[in-house]
């Protein structure tokens, strides 16, 4: 028999501004966390060949993409529309996001104060780029080619840049 995993809150592995809650030392299914995304965090347009990805937000405000932007889309994601209309969604509490595999998504805290959602990833394992990025990044100013490379070994195809407009 194998039990479960319980959590008090605040449990978890902290890496950078998220708390794993469990992940492939748990199920080889999914990766789960509480991530916290500071005021101006832009985490860049992206995208996954292979992983899906569930954003459910619980406090403050994020701007989500998950959609093909039509052609000729701008490097800035938020003004993307989709060929079919859809546009950038600002959502609150209770906002959610499932980024099917190949799509490209983002997300982005317009607000003052800082927002959290629960965000996961299958198959599990994100949290492993997570630690490499950080060890990565203690390592002094980083090197944008092997932050790159990095992002390619983990399936993460980056679009736009991740920047801190605070």
């Amino acid at each position: 028999m194998t039990d479960g995993l319980l959590l008090p809150p605040g449990g978890g592995d902290t890496i950078q501004a998220m708390t794993l809650k469990a992940g492939a030392e748990q199920t080889a299914a999914w990766s789960v966390f509480e991530a916290v995304v500071a005021p101006g965090f832009d985490v860049g347009a992206h995208l996954h060949h292979e992983a899906e990805e569930m954003f459910y937000v619980l406090d403050g405000e994020l701007d989500l993409l998950a959609f093909h932007p039509a052609a000729e889309a701008g490097s800035d994601w938020r003004s993307w529309r989709s060929e079919t209309g859809a546009e950038v969604l600002r959502g609150g509490p209770g906002s959610f996001m499932h980024v099917p595999a190949g799509c490209p998504h983002a997300f982005f805290n317009p607000g003052r104060e800082p927002a959290r959602m629960l965000f996961v990833v299958t198959p599990a394992g994100h949290e492993t780029y997570l630690r490499e990025l950080t060890r990565m990044l203690a390592a002094g100013p980083p090197d944008q080619a092997e932050i790159a490379a990095l992002r390619a070994r983990h399936d993460i195809h980056q679009l736009t840049p991740l920047t801190n407009r605070a």
